[in-house]
């Protein structure tokens, strides 16, 4: 059941501290040495802040890493397809859809999630679930690296034509 709680500032009205100690305590910023960076002046291990620190983030990063963008098998939706073909991004033939990750902005396809279009994948990575689910829903996962799999694009292109 709830309690109807009276707030803490009627139980002191008529008590001139409101709990603070004596009246002369905790008048202005005082007693914390001030607002801000106050007080951080000539003393041993007391800074002045922004002179000798960096402020966020500092620290070893390796210029090695390369960030890899992925995508979902489940992002294939009705609604998503539909847009892609509308800006030509992908091409359908038939029920199959021929798409290039690496024209969309992806390296690596991840498995989660179902898809019922057959899917023509080009793709430099992708997980052994996203084979097999691609897979199962009639479709197939070209494999090479980016610049392997605009370049099979383009023969292929030229062998249809």
């Amino acid at each position: 059941m709830v309690t109807n709680k009276a707030k803490k500032v009627t139980k002191y009205r008529s008590h001139t501290t409101h709990g603070g100690g004596h009246r002369k305590k905790r008048r202005g910023a005082g007693s914390r040495g001030g607002r801000g960076n106050a007080g951080t002046g000539k003393r041993a291990g007391q800074k002045k802040a922004g002179i000798s620190r960096k402020l966020g983030k500092h620290g070893f990063t390796s210029k090695s890493r390369t960030r890899v963008r992925s995508i979902n098998v489940n992002y294939f939706t009705e609604k998503v397809m539909e847009k892609l073909v509308a800006n030509n991004k992908v091409k359908k033939e038939g029920e199959l859809y021929i798409i290039n990750l690496a024209d969309l902005g992806y390296q690596k396809l991840l498995g989660t999630g179902q898809t019922k279009f057959k899917l023509k994948l080009s793709v430099a990575k992708f997980t052994a679930k996203a084979e097999e689910k691609i897979k199962s829903a009639g479709g197939e996962i070209v494999f090479g690296t980016v610049e392997e799999t605009k370049k099979a694009i383009k023969e292929e292109n030229k062998t249809q034509s």
